[in-house]
């Protein structure tokens, strides 16, 4: 061998996986079925481990741990136990009807059992070892009854409530969590949230795989619910506060981490439901999937045009959802009767569906859950906010544009087009808006209210439209008793354009052939 020569070094041993670190089986897990919650889990519970959701009083522990349990029943084919230490099973079956969950059904089938362990504290005496053997036992059996997959254990305070030895509750606490590995099962346990500490004892968290945060707050006399994942063994996770709502199909977990830009974005095209309004956008319209902002001040027709926008997508066939924060669905329906558009017709054909609500019912994330929920349930393709500056009656301008957001990406995901209304101070800048929303939108239009001549005569103009040619004129509009109407754009020599009744005027100058006028033109 020369002196030249090299010694090849050996070549990498490949690994499995992406290059970087050996590549590892998945985390089994168990599908929840509540709305959201699994989308933020990334799949489930841990399954054949357990899971501590803890919380205060009323924050929904128990409603989410059943939910967990007929979800599984009736979805996954996962039969389950409840274990109670403070309702009894009648309570339960009662309770559970309020979200439509029917229990003794499914405990015939023998797709659930429902125990309940008599436990108070008054009547426990201390002596002797303490152990959980007996529990173990009866929970034990139960399992095998039914063959269940899925455990609740609810609460594990009253469980211990006797106990004082911290040493022995520790012991028995993680021997109850190995027990239930052993048993294969996936298991919630609900735990009470005291002071700083997740729970009464402090030690249920370090012992559990999964831990899940519930808390319901009051902010300026609005409560919302809020979930957040803590720890995840082994698993990704989201780890923001995530609103959630339960209603009488359970609960919605709203995932907004989730929503981002990666929606679709459609080439076709859907009418503004004003003829001359669609011209100013190339004779097209919007683009489908598009979020619309029409903004003005009081009374410049806004929700006329939010009304033309919803009838026409009837026509088309197509369902709308009109959320009303002003007005009830019978004032909409007469004001929009006195312009010519019915939307009766459409709310009986089950083609328009309004839901009117005040902004001060619900907090501001309960609002967007609810939301959420209506769309799902229906699946609109077009959806009417009306308008959105009332909610900030619940919110500040950061959560309440914070809230846009999300909304506005949720939608855009299921290419539903939007129509948002925004009501803007008078006195202050034109193209602006209270909420700062503008930038979020596709389209924006701005409708006015000039005064002259000792009138008032309503304007449009188009701000921006995204991706598509449009007109810059400021348009006048009247409202007829067959809808809006844009009129025709009246030049008087100058350039300048007359509007009201100095466009009549001028229009009958230059009929008349009046040499000072014949200059004007009249374009559309």
């Amino acid at each position: 061998m020369s002196a030249t020569s090299r010694r090849r070094k050996p070549a990498p041993t490949k690994r499995p996986g992406n290059g970087k670190r050996p590549a590892g089986h998945p985390l089994a897990k168990a599908p929840t079925g509540i709305a959201g919650l699994d989308e933020i889990t990334n799949g489930g519970l841990p399954r054949g481990r357990p899971t501590l959701v803890c919380g205060g009083a009323g924050c929904g522990k128990t409603l989410l741990a059943l939910e967990f349990l007929v979800r599984g029943a009736l979805e996954y084919g996962e039969p389950g136990v409840f274990m109670s230490f403070e309702e009894t099973a009648d309570e339960l079956v009662e309770n559970a009807q309020s979200l439509g969950f029917d229990l003794q059904r499914l405990s015939a089938r023998r797709r659930l059992l429902v125990d309940h362990v008599h436990l108070e504290r008054n009547e426990l005496t201390e002596t002797g070892e303490y152990d959980l053997e007996g529990l173990l036992i009866r929970l034990g059996h139960a399992i095998d009854t039914i063959g269940a997959k899925r455990v609740v254990l609810d609460t594990i305070e009253r469980l211990f409530s006797g106990l004082s030895n911290a040493f022995v509750l520790r012991a028995e606490l993680d021997r109850l969590f190995r027990w239930l590995k052993t048993k294969r099962v996936t298991a919630i346990v609900t735990g009470e949230r005291v002071g700083e500490h997740l729970t009464r004892h402090g030690l249920e968290e370090f012992v559990s795989d999964c831990v899940i945060l519930l808390d319901q707050r009051v902010t300026e006399q609005s409560a919302t619910r809020r979930l957040r994942i803590l720890k995840y063994r082994g698993s990704g996770h989201g780890g923001n506060e995530m609103p959630f709502l339960i209603g009488d199909h359970g609960l919605s977990v709203l995932p907004i981490t989730s929503l981002g830009l990666a929606h679709q974005a459609s080439t076709a095209h859907v009418s503004t439901g004003v003829t001359g309004l669609d011209g100013m956008f190339a004779k097209k319209g919007y683009f489908r999937g598009n979020s619309v902002l029409a903004s003005g001040t009081a009374g410049t027709g806004k929700s006329s045009l939010a009304a033309h926008f919803a009838e026409v997508a009837c026509r088309r066939g197509e369902r709308c959802l009109y959320f009303a924060f002003e007005e009830s669905p019978s004032q909409i329906t007469r004001n929009m009767r006195s312009i010519g558009v019915d939307l009766e017709r459409w709310m009986r054909r089950d083609l328009l569906r309004i839901h009117a609500r005040r902004p001060t019912a619900l907090g501001l994330e309960a609002h967007l859950v609810a939301i959420h929920r209506l769309i799902d349930d229906w699946q609109p393709r077009v959806v009417v906010v009306d308008p959105v500056t009332n909610l900030i009656a619940v919110g500040s301008e950061i959560e309440v544009t914070a809230m846009l957001a999300r909304l506005i990406d949720f939608m855009k995901l299921r290419q539903i087009t939007a129509l948002f209304t925004s009501l803007t101070e008078g006195g202050g800048a034109a193209e602006r808006t209270d909420l700062g929303v503008s930038s979020l939108m596709d389209v924006w239009m701005l409708l006015g209210n000039r005064e002259a001549n000792g009138e008032r005569n309503r304007t449009i103009q188009i701000v921006k439209a995204r991706g598509m040619a449009h007109s810059n004129q400021v348009r006048e509009f009247v409202m007829t008793d067959r809808g809006i109407a844009l009129v025709d754009v009246s030049r008087r020599a100058d350039g300048s354009v007359a509007i009201g009744s100095a466009r009549g005027a001028q229009q009958q100058q230059v009929r008349a052939g009046d040499p000072k006028t014949s200059r004007g033109r009249r374009a559309k």
